[in-house]
């Protein structure tokens, strides 16, 4: 999508690591009408997919899968970090770890917001190693609901997590494909979905 390749190479900033800081419009402060072409664009690759639930981890995730929901006209849920009492004991969880904090944590979600019934859309703000999918891949199978894909805003494709989940064969949505990136370069590529 060159409306978000345009925009990582105006706003965003490569950090040691293979970090990518997108923070000024997509994950800390929020370019609201631009995240909305964004979910609008994940609505059209999946729109024939009869979504019922759209499933993202908190935080950077929500407001992506917030402004794709409302075209899907479905709930998001998202899946919390660590435990929370107000959220019970009956969850579905699973570990994942954080590739940009560097750590492992549990990832909950009740089971009154999943079903058999549910086809679910996961949704987030990047795929790189896959983790955060992986997590959500699981809990997706532990309530026996449907998978029928995977959106990311931003892949970064040279991390593996989008070919291991397309290996898979799990339908692979991402808005902006990155190859490589150096501190001062960004070549973007592209997902396989428009072939």
């Amino acid at each position: 999508m060159k409306l978000l390749e345009d925009k990582i190479l105006t706003c965003g900033t490569v950090l040691p690591g293979n970090i990518l800081k997108v923070d000024s419009f997509l994950n800390h402060q929020l370019d609201v009408k631009f995240i909305n072409e964004l979910g609008k664009e994940i609505y059209n690759s999946f729109s024939s997919d009869d979504i019922t639930k759209i499933l993202t981890v908190e935080a950077s995730g929500i407001a992506l899968a917030c402004a794709a929901a409302a075209y899907f006209d479905v709930p998001v849920v998202f899946a919390k970090k660590g435990h929370h009492s107000n959220v019970g004991s009956d969850v579905y969880s699973a570990e994942v770890f954080s590739y940009t904090k560097g750590k492992q944590y549990s990832v909950t979600v009740s089971k009154k917001f999943l079903s058999p019934d549910d086809n679910i859309l996961i949704i987030d703000d990047f795929l790189a190693t896959g983790e955060a999918c992986f997590g959500l891949r699981k809990i997706v199978s532990d309530a026996g609901a449907s998978l029928a894909g995977v959106a990311a805003a931003i892949e970064k494709k040279f991390q593996n997590g989008g070919n291991t989940l397309r290996a898979d064969g799990i339908k692979v949505r991402s808005l902006a494909v990155i190859e490589s990136m150096t501190d001062d370069s960004i070549c973007f590529g592209d997902d396989g979905s428009k072939k």
